[in-house]
């Protein structure tokens, strides 16, 4: 097991990569717990569950919204709850997201922490204190920065993920790589295939990479003024064909990342060699490339990101492999590039 912390202003986060949901007992200190779930997780894993009342959502995007936080709220009443109770959430990025966000606003704050089971959520959505939810058709619109007491990443639960979700996380530890560390970047190279196979050591060691370079990132800019901007990557096109075509997460984010590398080439920043590595991994890792979408729809979701600012936006170039900057650019700028790439 290693152990990583974020310290916050909301207090220090502990995120144990390698340790199992059949030890959370142990970091439970609080008189009363709920657990939140979703319904796949309790159907797998509700026998290594400690002895707590559980809250069992839906699954999907379509269930992160603030009428289920609203839900969970309610039964938090139910359950008499308090200023003293804690509550974790127990799933993928969609139950952290959520839980953290209802618990930080149940009477304005009680602790919260997480069991993160998908691999997309180990190496993103269940670190940095981002609680949210979405509304109506945009990503994350509300929420909350607040840190989890702890997040313990069971490495044996990603055993039941489909692959598709396997590919998911992967696109997110491949921008971990981009973005920070060229050496991460030839270790996935070498071994895409054990990758893919969950295979313990290499999956362990990926985590683990992905989880110490967001946790340094974040401690230093908890709240996305400034150099956590980086680890958005990929994103801002990506949330938008996330918008309009639902692929998934982390396959959004690869045709996201690909775009964002093809921008810093057009810029003089990195080279088409770069590309071509860049787009050849992610290939390998089942993840798509190419951008099949018409620019005026990417160009109207992407109007709305959260990373806007006026009528410019900040976005995440890549200068070399490893290393990624960020610049504010006009929105007119961007979308003449999304018109270029677009057929």
């Amino acid at each position: 097991m290693e152990t990583f912390h974020v310290k916050g202003k909301t207090g220090l986060s502990s995120i144990y990569v390698g340790e199992t949901l059949k030890n959370l007992k142990k970091y439970l200190l609080s008189r009363q717990t709920i657990i939140v779930t979703d319904e796949n997780i309790k159907k797998y894993y509700q026998k290594d569950f400690p002895n707590a009342p559980v809250i069992t959502i839906g699954t999907g995007e379509g269930i992160k919204t603030l009428a289920t936080v609203e839900t969970i709220l309610k039964e938090l009443i139910h359950h008499s709850c308090d200023r003293g109770s804690f509550i974790v959430g127990i799933g993928g990025g969609i139950v952290c997201d959520i839980t953290g966000f209802a618990a930080s606003t149940f009477l304005r704050g009680i602790k919260f922490g997480f069991v993160s089971t998908s691999l997309l959520s180990q190496v993103d959505a269940s670190v940095g204190g981002k609680n949210g939810v979405n509304l109506s058709s945009f990503k994350n619109m509300v929420g909350v920065f607040n840190q989890p007491e702890f997040v313990i990443c069971d490495i044996d639960l990603l055993k039941t993920l489909p692959k598709k979700e396997i590919s998911n996380g992967l696109a997110e530890i491949v921008k971990h790589a981009l973005i920070s560390d060229a050496d991460m970047l030839d270790f996935i190279e070498k071994n895409k295939e054990k990758a893919l196979a969950l295979d313990d050591d290499i999956i362990f060691r990926l985590v683990a990479d992905s989880v110490k370079i967001k946790s340094h990132v974040v401690e230093q800019d908890e709240k996305e003024s400034n150099k956590r901007r980086k680890l958005n990557f990929g994103h801002t096109i990506g949330h938008a064909i996330e918008k309009i075509a639902k692929p998934g997460h982390g396959r959004a984010v690869s045709m996201g990342m690909v775009a964002a590398a093809e921008f810093s080439h057009a810029r003089h920043l990195i080279n088409q060699e770069d590309i071509s590595r860049i787009i050849r991994l992610l290939k390998d890792l089942n993840l798509p490339t190419t951008i099949d979408y018409q620019a005026k729809e990417i160009i109207r979701a992407a109007g709305k990101d959260k990373k806007k600012f006026g009528k410019d936006l900040f976005f995440v170039f890549l200068e070399q492999i490893g290393k990624a900057r960020v610049e504010k650019i006009s929105f007119d700028e961007m979308n003449e590039f999304i018109s270029s790439i677009c057929h």
